[in-house]
């Protein structure tokens, strides 16, 4: 019966691993050791990148939008106060028409 791919590399990465490391050597507790100090390892680096990889790339997007194009909530911040002096005038001026033409 043939393997999977994902099985095929599976075993080829724990060969490589036994290979380098001579894990065959070792006692039976030094194996245990070894390999669950490699699995806790792992495990973490995985829970880590999924946790935090996520928000830092949003930094860095963030980060690189800012350097691009420069600070935009000020230019919000002016947009906003422009629009409401706006208002006030168009009301102020409108109200003045009405108050003349009940006159």
């Amino acid at each position: 019966m043939a393997q999977s791919p994902i099985l095929r590399w599976f075993n080829r990465k724990m060969y490589q691993i036994e290979v380098s490391f001579a894990v065959n050597m070792w006692t039976p507790f030094e194996r245990f050791l070894f390999y669950s100090v490699l699995f806790l390892g792992l495990s973490l680096l995985s829970l880590a990148t999924l946790l935090y990889l996520p928000q830092h790339i949003k930094f860095l997007v963030n980060r690189a939008w800012f350097y691009a194009h420069g600070d935009e909530a000020s230019d919000i911040v002016t947009l906003a106060k422009t629009a409401a002096q706006t208002v006030v005038n168009v009301a102020t001026a409108g109200a003045g028409s009405v108050a003349k033409s009940e006159l």
